[in-house]
């Protein structure tokens, strides 16, 4: 059995622990104010250029665009990994990384070979371990994402897609649903189609969903299936919105502002995940430190009750050693 030294050490180191757990809540639950604050600065101009480009294609079609040509064979992909520097944050890092890994097991089976970009220092460790090197690497930015991050990944996928490097282009995330609570999310970026906003979360609109054709995941064993559940609601949509569409007179023709604004939505649409992400994950590292401090609180309690009987008994033997030599004393 323990010595009473021993137990109380571990209280000590139990209670230390504790209070970094709670300040590293505490700060979490500051950043998630500013991380959120930045979301919705950025929902209008996300959602009013998701709206005009929506708008156009419905006009157009897919005209000569090469980002709306879907490939007549899918052979090679690129998956996007958005995770964070820093772990601590339950399972936040983990969820997206096997769920992109499983992504491309599926892929493979099929004889399709994927490359991977790795937002975040884990999701590098993740890959190189696993001896597949990401053709490219941001670290250092995951809780504050710049415009010129979205910037690199947008000309990439989109230089790669347009010369035939690629056939699709998946973004797997955790999209903040609110301050406590994350979604796994995986889309298809490339080919564009066409882009409906669903309201899935009375906190924050659901306005990254779809990007392209919007894949849930609630069943990534079978990413085909939740591919076509998407376009499914996706027409459902369509038929409850019975709103006409607006007449808007475009200078010059529609297919040239077109050409225009789909580079500046593809990356528009990286840097809002980026910012999604970056609030998912101080919403995770708080839930993370939060349970850490529970348990660190409900540890201390155990060992305090363990530290009292312990000493309890340490007093009680004590005291039969002493009246067993008063005894040998008197005989």
């Amino acid at each position: 059995m323990a010595t009473l030294h021993d137990i109380n050490r571990r209280i000590n180191s139990v209670k230390s622990t504790k209070q970094i757990t709670r300040t590293m809540e505490m700060i979490s639950a500051a950043k998630i104010r500013r991380a959120r604050d930045r979301v919705e600065r950025t929902i209008p101009y996300t959602a009013g250029m998701a709206s005009t480009v929506t708008g156009i294609i419905d006009r157009v079609g897919a005209s000569g665009n090469p980002l709306l040509r879907v490939h007549d064979e899918v052979k090679h992909i690129l998956i996007v990994t958005i995770v964070s520097d820093r772990g601590l944050a339950g399972g936040f890092n983990g969820n997206v990384l096997r769920a992109a890994e499983r992504i491309m097991k599926e892929k493979a089976a099929d004889g399709i070979t994927a490359d991977v970009i790795a937002c975040g220092k884990k999701a590098i460790s993740f890959w190189k371990y696993r001896k597949i090197t990401p053709i490219m690497e941001f670290i250092d930015l995951s809780a504050d994402p710049t415009m010129g991050e979205a910037i690199q990944l947008g000309n990439f996928a989109m230089e790669k897609y347009v010369d035939g490097t690629y056939d699709e282009v998946i973004l797997v995330y955790n999209h903040a649903r609110n301050a406590g609570d994350q979604v796994l999310r995986a889309e298809y970026l490339l080919p564009v189609r066409r882009i409906v906003f669903v309201d899935t979360s009375r906190a924050i609109p659901n306005w990254l969903a779809p990007m392209s054709a919007f894949v849930s995941m609630v069943d990534l064993n079978n990413l085909n299936q939740a591919l076509a559940t998407g376009e499914k609601a996706e027409e459902g949509d369509e038929q409850a919105a019975g709103d006409p569409t607006p007449e808007v007179v475009f200078e010059p023709e529609q297919e040239s502002v077109l050409w225009t604004l789909l580079p500046a939505y593809m990356r528009t649409m990286f840097y809002a995940t980026l910012i999604d992400s970056a609030a998912g994950e101080q919403g995770a590292r708080r839930n993370a430190m939060k349970a850490a401090t529970d348990n660190a609180n409900e540890m201390q309690t155990n060992l305090t009750r363990l530290y009292n009987r312990v000493r309890q008994g340490a007093i009680t033997t004590e005291l039969n050693e002493i009246v067993g030599g008063a005894a040998a004393l008197e005989d």
